[in-house]
C-alpha cells in the first residue's frame, strides 16, 4: 500500500480495437500515450473486460512501473553492471564514465561517445531480456575501446556467449517495431 499522500501511478487511457480477421489472439501496445488492445471481433463484453484488465496490467508492469528515465542522467546500477560486464568479458577495459537511459534514440538501441567515455541506452531496451541488454552494453563498451566496427571491434565481443543470439533478437525486435507487430499475442 502506498504511503499516505503518495500520488497514485498515472494510468494511460485504453483503446480497444476489435477485428473480424483476428480469431484467437490478443495483443497490446502503447502508442501516443494510449494503451491499444486488439481483440477478436467475436469476443463477448465479459471476455473484453477480462483481456483489457489483463493486458493493461501487463503493459503497466512492463512499461509504466519501470524506473523513471531521466535523459542523460547517469544510473549507478547501470555503471555497476557495466563494470561487472567489463571484468567478465573485456578484461576490465571499456568501462564508461557515465551510462544512462535516454528517450530520444528511436532508430538505434544505444550509442557511445569514446571522447567522453559515455554510453546512452535507448529506453526501448527496458523490458527486454537481461542478456540482450548485457550484449548492448558490451557492444557500446567495445566502442569505447575500438570506435569502428572493425575486425578488432568484433573480436572484443567473441567472449560474450550470446552475442549472435542477442543480435538476432534485436533484429527481430526492430523488424516487429517497423511493421507495428509489437505486443505478444495471447490465446484466450
Amino acid at each position: 500500500m502506498p504511503e499516505p499522500g503518495t500520488p497514485a501511478p498515472a494510468r494511460l487511457p485504453v483503446e480497444v480495437r476489435r477485428s473480424a480477421r483476428r480469431k484467437r489472439t490478443v495483443s497490446a501496445d502503447i502508442r501516443d500515450g494510449v494503451i491499444r488492445i486488439s481483440i477478436p471481433g467475436h469476443f463477448s463484453a465479459g471476455q473484453e473486460r477480462h483481456w483489457v484488465e489483463r493486458m493493461t496490467a501487463r503493459m503497466s508492469q512492463k512499461y509504466l512501473d519501470a524506473p523513471a528515465i531521466t535523459d542523460n542522467q547517469p544510473v549507478p546500477a547501470l555503471l555497476q553492471r557495466a563494470e561487472r560486464l567489463a571484468r567478465e568479458y573485456l578484461g576490465g577495459r571499456g568501462v564508461p564514465s557515465t551510462i544512462g537511459w535516454v528517450t530520444n534514440q528511436n532508430s538505434r538501441w544505444a550509442s557511445a561517445t569514446p571522447a567522453y567515455r559515455s554510453i546512452r541506452l535507448s529506453h526501448r531496451l527496458q523490458g527486454m531480456p537481461e542478456w540482450v541488454v548485457d550484449y548492448v552494453i558490451l557492444h557500446e563498451m567495445a566502442h569505447l575501446i575500438e570506435p569502428s566496427h572493425s575486425a578488432e571491434f568484433w573480436a572484443l565481443l567473441t567472449s560474450y556467449p550470446r552475442t549472435e543470439t542477442a543480435k538476432a533478437f534485436l533484429d527481430g525486435a526492430a523488424f516487429a517495431a517497423h511493421r507495428n507487430l509489437m505486443g505478444r499475442p495471447d490465446e484466450p
